[in-house]
């Protein structure tokens, strides 16, 4: 009798520990599910906002636009706008009013056009795409700018902020970058 009672501890303690292993497995797999999500949605949140600094510089070089008298690009429309100070301002991706915005969706991009219309880049899962465009400053061109017309010719300086979100994701990713752009001196 006194066997049968150890088996029996014996085979509970077993079945005990199995049961802990079982939960901290169970446990440990639903953690890497939810990273592995948080990692991709991170991933497409990237992509969109990639998408959304290219498509300021398919806005900046489309012939058609710049032709035509009514638009204007992104980059000439943060010219007229608002100066950026990096000590000062804040080029963020929730603020709407100070700086160019524009968007990506899933219709995509399209000659002559400005990207303003809000909407999904992706629909699965629902993704969105924008950009923020600020102008900095006019330097010196630095390099060879007496080749290329010496002190007519400066270079502006612009922060582009591309923003992308998952839908569901309570964060938005944002990359940045710098474009010098060659233009004719301000008088």
């Amino acid at each position: 009798m006194k066997e049968q009672g150890l088996v029996m501890v014996l085979a509970l303690l077993i079945l005990l520990s199995l049961t802990i292993l079982g939960v901290s497995a169970v446990s440990s797999s639903l953690s890497q599910s939810k990273m592995a999500v948080a990692m991709q949605q991170g991933g497409m949140a990237f992509d969109a906002a990639e998408a959304g600094i290219a498509g300021v510089f398919f806005e900046s070089e489309d012939e058609v636009l710049l032709a035509d008298d009514t638009k204007t690009d992104p980059l000439s429309e943060a010219r007229q706008g608002n100066t950026y100070d990096p000590a000062v301002n804040e080029l963020r991706c929730t603020n709407d009013a100070d700086w160019t915005n524009r968007h990506m969706t899933a219709s995509g991009l399209a000659t002559g056009s400005q990207h303003k219309a809000t909407g999904n880049y992706q629909t699965t899962p629902a993704t969105q795409s924008w950009s923020r465009t600020a102008f900095v400053r006019e330097q010196a061109c630095r390099g060879s700018s007496n080749v290329i017309g010496g002190s007519n010719v400066t270079c502006h300086i612009f922060i582009i902020r591309g923003c992308g979100k998952v839908t569901g994701s309570s964060s938005i990713v944002a990359n940045s970058l710098s474009a010098s752009v060659i233009a004719p001196a301000s008088q």
